[in-house]
């Protein structure tokens, strides 16, 4: 278990590390009602060394994040057995996604405020955003996180068990399979659940800014998005997300797997 969450933490660290600008892409285009949130207007204001804004407060939130959700999987999977493999790796997916988020949801929270700011245009780093959150304010979004996380990951580790079986019967070289695994299974996963994706965004930025708009909860904002931006206002950012993910989830699983077999040969 304690090689699991070394190399989930790891995983986390270089997968985030490596796709910074397209993740700020991203959260930009779930956020279009704030004003300047593009990155045309980074690079004017802040230089391209800003594109990676957040990405200090996204390591220490996943890092830990990635630990406790791959150590909890390694560690459903072997006391969990309900006979099918594919069923296995969706319950403990779902276990693992779900612990982790509840474990580091604030510094999630704090992660999309920060990466939204111009020039420190509301906090000054990671201990101001903080201290001028409630707690409340901290959580705002976490029952629509938990809502999507546990079917996301479920589907995630589902989804990467299957494709890399498939292209290892394809002889697919091992690197390579891991990296189009990761990236595969990881946009298969949030073409099912992106608009919870979306919701917990907008839930977080709640208080963030005047422009941001005011949800009365879960319900109160999908209802409210459809309204003003129908059905498709819920896949807002979808390529966006697209875009970021794969790369995300073919570094997170062919770090978390290689630094596992790593970890292995020094402790055992």
């Amino acid at each position: 278990m304690l090689i699991d969450l070394l190399s989930g933490g790891i995983a986390g660290i270089v997968s985030r590390s490596g796709v910074a600008p397209l993740e700020l892409y991203k959260i930009q285009r779930q956020a279009t009602f704030i004003p300047n949130a593009n990155m045309k207007s980074i690079l004017q204001k802040e230089g391209i060394r800003y594109l990676w804004k957040g990405n200090m407060t996204n390591c220490i939130r996943i890092a830990p994040q990635m630990a406790v959700n791959y150590s909890v999987f390694g560690y459903s999977k072997k006391h969990i057995d309900v006979g099918n493999k594919d069923i296995n790796n969706l319950i403990c997916g779902a276990l693992g996604g779900s612990i982790s988020m509840a474990t580091i949801y604030p510094l999630e929270t704090v992660r999309s405020r920060l990466s939204l700011q111009l020039q420190k245009s509301h906090y000054n780093g990671i201990y101001d955003c903080i201290r001028n959150m409630s707690i409340r304010e901290m959580y705002k979004g976490l029952g629509m996180s938990l809502l999507g996380i546990s079917p996301y990951c479920a589907l995630n580790f589902a989804f990467y068990h299957n494709i890399k079986d498939y292209f290892e019967e394809k002889h697919v070289p091992n690197h390579l399979n891991k990296l189009l695994s990761g990236g595969f299974s990881a946009m298969a996963a949030v073409s099912f659940t992106y608009p919870t994706d979306l919701m917990r965004r907008q839930l977080q930025l709640q208080g963030f800014d005047k422009t941001v708009p005011k949800y009365d909860g879960i319900i109160d904002c999908g209802r409210k998005i459809v309204r003003n931006q129908g059905f498709r206002g819920l896949y807002k950012g979808l390529l966006a997300s697209y875009i970021s993910i794969f790369p995300k989830f073919a570094l997170q699983f062919w770090s978390f797997e290689i630094a596992q077999e790593q970890l292995k040969k020094v402790c055992i």
